[in-house]
């Protein structure tokens, strides 16, 4: 077995090797604390026929005995993955993938596993750390190694690898991943923190990144294997040369038509036309030496790099991109609200061509979502949900439910909307938005984030601030640079950078990095999210001339939620022996009632009448006598001393023989009975709780108050 190691925050990140999963093409063990993965990275000997994509899979795996638990449900044993499983694999795959080289068609797997967690919150570090790893040491071609750390600011102060305790204080929460010369990957959020802060924190990151790259490079100095060798990409210059030849006159008005579907089409005759003129067998002989090859899919290819080329340098060179605008200009916005009568917010945001249709749902805390992971049983009481149905690009597709593309860009727009809602003590409700893209052309994610932001507020929410998001692009060749703002979906397809940036007018809430290439440098980063902020606010200024402010009052159909709060030490009454008390007060007004060992209690009823009954009642529970206030009782019971009188649901005080009336009596019953209904005052309360209650004080009062009336 073979190790290397370094110290962060004060613990040894140790990864080894030559122990575990020896025929594995790369397999490697990561230790952090108490946390322990296994990476494993394999590659098909030989390509697939005809394939001429990369197919890379990466997925994470946490089994459950790694935090000695054992599996709910019937089976006892680990089934689909989560949603935090499938977070975590893309955040793995996203730095691996531009980093193997153009040309390798192997079908690659990297598989990782979490054998032993601890409370560290590291495993997801661990697990693209173990993947560099693996893949580094392997005879897997791969450009690494790629170095990963979470960063936080607490207090002010940047930490790394910030733990369970710390995560939940957290100003600033990113993910960094990158090589030593350069970030290629950050996730993340914020409570509205400024551009120079997010660069502060990638910078600090990418020095702790340096020195697990330089781990990586001294494990492969011990035990790596030859990298194997990648064939050249066959190049067919004349064949190239022929379709430019052929399409030069036509492709580039087609390339700027301004709607998606009509450029599309024309681009598809286009290429139709040139295959019918150019796959014959005399060319199949000239450019590639064999008149039987069908030149179908090498045509496709010289017409797609020619595409790209046009459509890059027209950017970098006229600034002008394919639907005609300039770099820094942003489609035409439009927003509607209210448009679903039934549903308690809605908002259909439309900028483009991208649609998305936005709900809210407002639920009590039995909607709460139950979320059973290593870390324990958590509630999560804030859920964004996001499709992408296949006829938002007019196709043809199964519908399987959400794939690994929509869970993480519903994790997206949930992170930069969370820091806008309000606390669970003013606004005691489950939230639920879900966005139904109905059109794409580029950034539905950051739709979503404007959509939801506009919904929250048509479903009456009151939210700190309005949130909306912007997608940025890159074209990058040699010292040539140009930053686009709000990207079309060609320009994510063949650009350099998916930058998405989501946040108040205060600062950022949300921030996702893709790269295409080996890195940017800061001074592009600085300029990306300066022209991002311009157009972020160009776009809070369009969703607020259509909503101005939150909507008053809740939808009719809304859950109304009445807070109230009563003494811990009285919630037992409230619920009653085996709950029968409270089961009662439910059966009588129809209201949901939930009691936290805080003594809060929350009444969810969409009619006020029963809500209003429902606190009447336990109010009347909870309520302790006062002293020198009449209350109408009733005995309860008799004694020779007195009687007891229930001034209070299962409150009742003493009212001795002397206090009946204000002549002697010989026996109580001269006076009262069992079940009798009299007006009592309260002239003692003891320090022991006991109540002396007197009929004839409460008597005088009446009189004098008749009198005075």
């Amino acid at each position: 077995m073979t190790s290397v190691e370094l110290e962060i925050k004060g613990t040894r990140l140790i990864i080894e090797t030559g122990q575990m999963a020896r025929q594995a093409d790369g397999s490697v063990v990561v230790k952090f604390g108490d946390t322990i993965v296994l990476a494993t990275a394999v590659a098909s000997k030989k390509p697939k026929e005809g394939l001429d994509f990369f197919p890379l899979t990466i997925d994470y795996q946490e089994k459950t005995y790694s935090a000695g638990k054992i599996p709910g449900g019937f089976f006892k044993r680990e089934g689909k993955s989560t949603e935090k499983e499938v977070l975590t694999s893309r955040l793995i795959d996203r730095p691996m993938r531009p980093l193997f080289p153009k040309g390798f068609y192997c079908e690659t797997q990297g598989i990782v596993s979490v054998l032993s967690y601890g409370t560290e919150n590291i495993a997801d570090m661990l697990g693209i750390i173990g993947m560099s790893a693996a893949l580094h040491i392997s005879n897997i071609p791969f450009g690494g190694p790629v170095g990963a750390v979470r960063v936080g600011r607490l207090d002010g102060k940047l930490i790394v690898f910030p733990d369970v305790t710390e995560l939940e204080n957290l100003d600033l929460n990113l993910v960094v991943a990158g090589t030593e010369d350069a970030v290629i990957m950050v996730e993340g959020g914020g409570a509205e923190v400024s551009e120079a802060a997010l660069i502060e924190a990638i910078d600090f990151a990418h020095q702790e990144i340096k020195r697990i790259v330089a781990a990586q490079n001294e494990l492969r100095n011990k035990v790596g294997k030859e990298k194997r060798a990648v064939a050249p990409v066959e190049e067919k210059p004349e064949l190239a040369a022929a379709v430019r030849e052929r399409v030069s006159s036509t492709i580039h008005e087609a390339i700027h038509i301004p709607g998606k579907h009509e450029r599309q089409k024309a681009l598809d005759v286009i290429l139709e036309e040139t295959i019918k003129l150019l796959n014959t067998p005399e060319n199949a002989e000239r450019f590639v030496g064999n008149a039987g090859k069908d030149l179908t899919r090498d045509i496709a290819n010289a017409f797609d790099d020619y595409e790209n080329e046009i459509v890059r340098n027209t950017i970098l060179k006229e600034a002008k991109r394919a639907d005609n605008r300039k770099p820094d200009e942003i489609r035409q916005i439009t927003c509607h609200m209210g448009l679903l009568p039934r549903v308690h917010g809605s908002a259909l945001f439309i900028r483009g061509e991208t649609q998305a249709l936005v709900a809210t749902t407002l639920g009590t805390s039995d909607d709460e979502q139950r979320i059973d992971s290593l870390d324990g049983e958590t509630f999560k009481t804030f859920m964004l949900h996001y499709n992408f149905p296949p006829f938002s690009v007019g196709e043809v597709k199964p519908m399987r439910g959400p794939g690994r593309r929509e869970i993480g860009h519903g994790a997206l727009a949930e992170r930069a909307i969370k820091y806008i809602l309000p606390s669970k003590e003013v606004f005691p409700y489950t939230i639920r938005i879900v966005s139904d893209i109905l059109e794409s052309n580029g950034s539905s994610s950051m739709a979503t984030v404007c959509g939801a932001t506009l919904s929250l507020m048509d479903a009456g929410v009151p939210i700190s601030a309005p949130v909306a998001g912007i997608a940025m692009g890159l074209i990058k060749e040699g010292e040539q640079v140009v930053v686009l703002t709000d990207i079309l979906g060609l320009e994510d397809h063949l650009g350099d950078m998916d930058f998405k940036v989501a946040g108040t007018s205060k600062g950022i809430t949300a921030f996702q990095m893709d790269l295409k290439i080996g890195g940017v440098s800061r001074e592009i980063l600085e300029r990306a999210l300066e022209q991002a902020k311009k157009g972020r606010l160009h776009i809070l200024g369009k969703m607020t001339d259509a909503m101005p402010a939150v909507r008053d009052n809740l939808s009719p159909h809304a859950p109304r939620i009445y807070t109230m709060h009563i003494r811990p030490e009285k919630i037992r009454e409230v619920i009653g022996s085996g709950g029968k008390v409270i089961r009662g007060i439910v059966e009588q007004t129809g209201a949901k009632i939930d009691i936290d060992d805080s003594g809060t209690i929350n009444i969810a009823s969409s009619d006020e009448a029963a809500a209003n009954k429902a606190i009447e009642i336990i109010n009347g529970i909870v309520a302790e006598a006062e002293l020198n206030k009449i209350y109408k009782g009733k005995v309860v019971r008799i004694a020779d001393f007195g009687a007891f009188v229930e001034i209070l649901p299962g409150t009742d005080g003493l009212l001795h023989i002397s206090q009946i009336s204000d002549k002697r009596i010989a026996k109580v019953t001269d006076e009262i009975n069992m079940g009798d209904e009299i007006l009592v005052k309260v002239i003692e309360v003891d320090n022991q709780g006991r109540i002396r209650l007197s009929r004839k004080e409460a008597m005088k009062d009446q009189q004098r108050q008749g009198e005075t009336d």
